[in-house]
């Protein structure tokens, strides 16, 4: 008998990890760069959109240039770096995550966040084993989120993981931002957004995707498609 159960695809960044504070901190550093004032998280979350660039540009009132956005870029990452320590993970997800794998289901994790330095933060955290696999971005920032899930699920293709074999189209993505729902509708499978972090929940309900308060009703819903 197929199993219908589907393979979660977790968002990691405001998603998994609770560190919206630490974004915002960070992007107001990179705007600093260009002498531009400080963002809110509301306006962080009115704003925000994929390719980076492009959401600097709604920011500063015009593009950056190819300098500024190399000096943005830096001091963002120089910045979260520091200040992601103090973040936590959000509040049920570990039982979540523990709770999903106990019941035969299968999971992954797919960030935008630098692979390398993506594996060793999730692995101090002691969530690792809950994943089939954890892939963050290579190469330069910003990116398609959209070719990245693609990869990742070609990647996961024949895994023993799951009966049945993991497939678009029985997969559910998780995940706080309009990127997490254009990704899945790329390649065939289903988004379940959260409002706890990147973006507002009218830019989240905009794309069509149920949107949630909590992961423990993202994952309900997940659940549901079964």
């Amino acid at each position: 008998m197929r199993n219908r159960t589907p393979h979660l695809v977790w968002d990691w960044n405001g998603t998994i990890l609770d560190d919206m504070r630490a974004v915002v901190g960070a992007t107001n550093a990179a705007l600093a760069e260009t002498a531009v004032g400080p963002v809110t998280l509301d306006r962080y979350r009115e704003l925000h959109c994929v390719p980076l660039p492009r959401f600097y540009e709604r920011l500063m009132g015009r593009a950056p240039s190819d300098s500024e956005w190399v000096a943005m870029d830096e001091a963002f990452h120089r910045h979260y770096t520091e200040l992601r320590v103090a973040c936590g993970l959000t509040r049920g997800v570990e039982e979540l995550l523990a709770g999903w794998a106990l019941a035969g289901g299968s999971q992954s994790l797919l960030s935008m966040y630098g692979h390398d330095q993506l594996v060793p933060v999730v692995r101090g955290y002691g969530i690792e084993p809950h994943f089939l696999r954890v892939d963050g971005r290579t190469g330069p920032s910003g990116g398609s989120k959209a070719l990245h899930l693609e990869r990742h699920l070609t990647a996961l293709a024949g895994l023993p993981g799951a009966a049945g074999g993991i497939s678009a189209e029985r997969t559910v993505v998780i995940g706080d931002a309009v990127d997490d729902a254009v990704a899945a509708a790329h390649v065939g499978a289903r988004a379940v957004l959260y409002t706890g972090g990147t973006n507002s929940r009218a830019a989240l309900e905009r794309t069509g995707a149920p949107v949630v308060d909590t992961l423990e009703e993202a994952v309900s819903l997940a659940r549901e498609t079964a």
